[in-house]
């Protein structure tokens, strides 16, 4: 199990960020988690810990964290990571996000005016509208009696209720698909071939807009691959962090 060491670092005054950071040396990487919380991405941070510097902010409003009231959608929220990593001097750095963490990796990326990302991996991520394409909400207190059922460790109700404050009614950026053109890193797209939250298509489609991108497909994986086919994930992972 790899040491993990959590502290709070104060991004700016108001909004102090828990964060979980692990292994001291190689290229920077930054895990944000999706709707399931912190605990979700462990096995990623244990996996990139001994070659990397690995840093997993909490999301406020998750795990009994505060969210300032004027952290109220995904701009805000990536704007918060592009200043932690201001704050820890992180350069060439990689940004991996799962489902709703992989909507606020894309929008960092997309307002990273100091160049300090190199690679972006997203895992079943939301964010944009893709056309004839719908993202089913897991069922929880806070969603629709309609949704599907939650997956093994969903969201939380409070986690929902954060969620929602960020993303919004609609769970989606329309705006934002057409803007992933601009994105020149490379970009991998790993994806559940069974997720039926946000469905392959729907990955397919998120990939093809960016124009660097790999979408590669983990069978026998629903919505969170890390923890149902992880070697799977991890071999893809490690032929784009591999020099």
């Amino acid at each position: 199990m790899t040491a993990l060491h959590q502290r709070t670092i104060p991004v700016r005054p108001g909004l102090d960020l828990e964060v979980r950071e692990a292994g001291t040396s190689g290229s920077p990487v930054l895990v944000l988690h999706g709707g399931p919380g912190p605990s979700s991405i462990t096995p990623l941070i244990d996996h990139l810990a001994p070659d990397h510097r690995v840093v997993a902010p909490t999301h406020p409003g998750w795990e009994g964290t505060v969210r300032p009231d004027d952290l109220d959608c995904v701009p805000a929220l990536s704007a918060a990571y592009l200043g932690l990593l201001d704050h820890l001097s992180l350069n060439d750095v990689t940004v991996i996000g799962t489902s709703f963490g992989g909507w606020v990796a894309t929008q960092t990326v997309l307002d990273d005016r100091e160049g300090r990302i190199s690679k972006l991996v997203l895992m079943d991520a939301i964010g944009p509208v893709i056309p004839g394409r719908q993202i089913t909400v897991p069922a929880g207190p806070t969603a629709p009696e309609t949704a599907a059922p939650a997956p093994q460790g969903g969201p939380s109700a409070r986690s929902m209720a954060a969620l929602r404050a960020y993303a919004g009614p609609a769970m989606a950026d329309a705006g934002m698909l057409p803007r992933l053109s601009t994105v020149t890193c490379p970009v991998l797209v790993i994806w559940g071939a069974d997720d039926t939250v946000v469905t392959p298509d729907f990955g397919r489609a998120y990939a093809a807009a960016f124009p660097h991108a790999r979408f590669e497909l983990i069978p026998g994986a629903g919505h969170l691959p890390i923890r149902e086919q992880p070697e799977a994930v991890f071999a893809h992972l490690d032929s784009l962090l591999t020099p």
